[in-house]
């Protein structure tokens, strides 16, 4: 009887489960519940109920089977408890009291180490010694650490040698070199993993980063970069007035870097005094009481600059001091104004209308004369004269708004000179610096796209976001981030998508509902608005395109394109090309064929002017013969006024104009048809522009008033006609045929 088994209900092996596997156990067949009463013949049944039965733990009720469904995680669940019981198969009467088992779902390695940041941030000071401790970096692992080495971190360096180590059991992370210099490099980035299975092949392992940053201490002397400072002043001037200055560097920064200024020697040091601009690090020296050109015209100082703040443990560095001489040459009077300050720097708000004050610079004259100063703008620093200034009080206004985002510093240059004398004149450098408003809304940072698979409705969403986007607003830092994403309130609930907000000035766009299809609708159009932190705050709408493609089983993308989706259940592209190609081939032949019928039809002579004398006009319907005026109007091929000129034949290209003498031609009234028959032939054969062989000549024309009527209608001799062809005897030996058929009527019927 097994541990928990009623009596008589005993496992035939120990209950188990691997963690991640189905089937539930190690063995192939899972473990095995039997009945003592079991006999083999069918009448007992087993029934398993308890925590996951029937949906993870299923039980062979013949048999005593059980087996796992599904894959069972340790993370999730360690174990589970279960009933099993044997009941009679026909009226399910319990045979024995239930049992109680447990499944423990044994750990496999399949997580791998996790550190709490991903990012660390450490400091140490420079010149540290080898091992000092920089920073502890801890990671873990989900694994069962009572199982196995599946939970046994190790830690090891995998950037940032030879500078620092990693104690591999602790994580913590030490210096390795020494007298490491902050300012020679201040920032590492170290790179540190953690790996279990005691850091052996073939276990899982995770990395993190971290950046270290050397933090300063005084271990350099100021030193000033020249050993002799050259300096005037004026006769004029009265004390107080700056001289110049002079200014020792040191790389150290912070109050390690600060340095006092002090005249230690020299036979100035009466009349100048010199203290310390603590925002510049400069010593300022200043004229302590007035001075005369023609008393002294030179001194000379010599100046200290000390640092303020020594660590004793780099003494041995120093002296952390160091000396200069200046020399001061005293100048006649008559000199240019001078500037109050060597520099000046306003602020205006960027959109100010015009005529907002800026700010004001101030010069005067040293000289006695103590002369009225003018102000002017240099205006190559001011080529867009965005600034104006006033000529006598130096006020300095703008001329137009002003935008930050163009232009976030202007610099110019003011001129001042006396106005008796132009020719004294200072001149002052002025930095502007154009205050931010939030004017510009955030927009996209790049012209996103998503794409989303197709899938069916059963299928579960994804948690990861088909696109995360994020924002840019070129105002300042001020008035731009924390950036808001939202949809606008009109498609708040929309059913395909929505947007959630990260708080880290990016969003993560989300598909709502499942069963996208490229045939129902392949491209969506999503508006996001985007709301910056300024004040007041601006927003944007913003359109992020979202196409449906067709994915493979991993959810790796295959094809955009609706159309090509479409064509894969039809034709395929070659049999399309193919087709089309048949039909152009085919339209060829049919435009081919047409051309070459209408140059077949072409006569062989063609006249520029359709002239109806002289073609034959073929009609399909006999008509009623030659009295038969109804089907066309004969008038036109008798009326011989229609003829204007010669009409050339245009089988050839004549090089000039045939005209035909107006003697040759007949008038219109002659009765006299050989002459004018003749006339014709002979205008043929004197035309230089006919063709080189001989033509059928139609003549529609047979003269006004003739007696013999048309011409065109031969009747037969067997008709009766009430016309006398006898007259056709006397037309001479051309007409002799026509006078024997026509002209023999009589004579026809008298023999008969």
């Amino acid at each position: 009887m097994g541990p928990g088994l009623g009596p008589g209900l005993t496992p035939q092996r120990s209950p188990c489960a691997r963690d991640r596997r189905p089937g539930g156990c190690v063995h192939p067949q899972g473990p095995q519940l039997h009945s003592d009463i079991d006999s083999g013949d069918g009448n007992i049944k087993y029934i398993l109920s308890g925590e996951g039965a029937g949906t993870i733990f299923v039980i062979d009720d013949k048999s005593g089977n059980i087996h796992a469904t599904k894959k069972l995680d340790r993370e999730e669940r360690a174990q589970y408890t279960l009933m099993a019981q044997a009941v009679d198969r026909d009226t399910n009467r319990p045979l024995e009291p239930p049992s109680e088992f447990i499944v423990k779902v044994q750990d496999i390695n399949d997580n791998p180490p996790e550190f709490l940041h991903e990012t660390y941030h450490a400091n140490v000071p420079e010149r540290s010694n080898v091992g000092t401790s920089v920073i502890q970096v801890t990671a873990s692992d989900a694994d069962d650490p009572t199982y196995g080495n599946s939970a046994k971190l190790v830690y090891s360096i995998l950037e940032g040698q030879p500078y620092f180590s990693v104690e591999a059991q602790t994580g913590i992370i030490r210096t390795a070199l020494p007298n490491m210099d902050r300012e020679a490099k201040e920032e590492y980035h170290v790179v540190i993993q953690a790996k279990d299975m005691g850091g052996h092949m073939g276990g899982l392992s995770g990395t993190t980063k971290v950046t270290i940053t050397l933090t300063d201490v005084n271990d350099n002397p100021p030193k000033f970069p020249q050993s002799v400072y050259q300096m005037s002043v004026s006769e004029a001037s009265v004390p107080g007035e700056e001289v110049g200055r002079v200014k020792a560097k040191d790389p150290d920064i912070g109050e390690n870097g600060l340095v006092t200024y002090s005249i230690v020697d020299g036979d100035g040091m009466e009349l100048f005094e010199i203290t310390t601009d603590y925002e510049t690090q400069e010593g300022v020296i200043k004229l302590k009481k007035p001075v005369d050109f023609e008393t002294k015209r030179a001194y000379s100082l010599k100046v200290e600059a000390a640092n303020m703040h020594i660590d004793q443990k780099f003494i041995s560095n120093g002296p952390f001091k160091d000396t200069v001489t200046v020399k001061i040459a005293v100048e006649d009077a008559d000199e240019p104004p001078m500037f109050l300050a060597p520099s000046y720097i306003h602020e205006v708000q960027e959109n100010a209308a015009a005529g907002t004050v800026v700010g004001r610079v101030h010069a005067k004259d040293p000289d006695a004369a103590n002369s009225q100063i003018r102000y002017s703008i240099d205006r190559h620093t001011d080529l867009d004269r965005f600034f104006t200034i006033n000529p006598e009080d130096g006020f300095i206004k703008t001329t137009k708004p002003l935008d930050r985002e163009e232009t976030a510093w202007l610099n110019i240059t003011v001129f001042a000179a006396e106005i008796h004398n132009r020719h004294q004149e200072a001149k002052v450098p002025v930095a502007i610096r154009v205050l931010d408003v939030n004017d510009n809304a955030p927009k996209f940072a790049a012209p996103y796209e998503g794409f989303i698979c197709e899938s069916d409705q059963t299928k579960p969403l994804s948690n990861q976001p088909i696109v995360t986007i994020s924002a840019d607003d070129k105002d300042d830092t001020a008035n731009g981030p924390r950036f808001i994403f939202s949809l606008p309130p009109e498609i708040i609930h929309n059913p395909n998508f929505t947007v959630r907000d990260n708080r880290d000035n990016t969003a993560g766009v989300y598909a709502r509902r499942g069963g996208f299809s490229r045939q129902k609708q392949d491209l969506y159009l999503l508006p996001i608005v985007i709301s910056d932190g300024g004040i007041p705050p601006m927003s944007s709408t913003n359109t992020l395109t979202i196409k449906v493609c067709g994915c493979d089983v991993n959810g790796a993308l295959l094809s955009c394109n609706a159309e090509a989706y479409i064509l894969n259940a039809g034709l395929s592209t070659g049999a399309l090309i193919a087709i089309l190609a048949c039909i152009v081939i085919l339209l060829v032949i049919v435009v081919l064929f047409v051309t070459l019928r209408r140059q077949k039809k072409e006569p062989l002579i063609v006249f520029e002017e359709e002239d109806v004398r002289e073609n034959i006009i073929t009609y399909d319907d006999e008509g009623g013969g030659e009295e038969d005026t109804e089907a066309f109007d004969i008038a036109t091929l008798q009326n011989p006024d229609g003829i204007n000129g010669f009409i050339p034949r245009k089988d050839i290209k004549p090089e000039y104009q045939y005209m035909p003498r107006p003697g040759l031609r007949p008038a219109p009234s002659s009765v006299d048809v050989d002459d004018f028959i003749n006339t014709r032939i002979q205008e043929a054969d004197n035309d230089p522009t006919a063709p080189p062989y001989d033509s059928i000549q139609i003549y529609g024309y047979e003269g006004r008033g003739s007696v013999a009527g048309s011409l065109s209608s031969l009747e037969s001799a067997t008709t009766d006609s009430d016309l006398d062809y006898d007259y056709l005897q006397n037309w001479g030996p051309r007409f002799k045929k026509l006078a024997d058929l026509y002209g023999s009527k009589d004579t026809f019927d008298d023999d008969s």
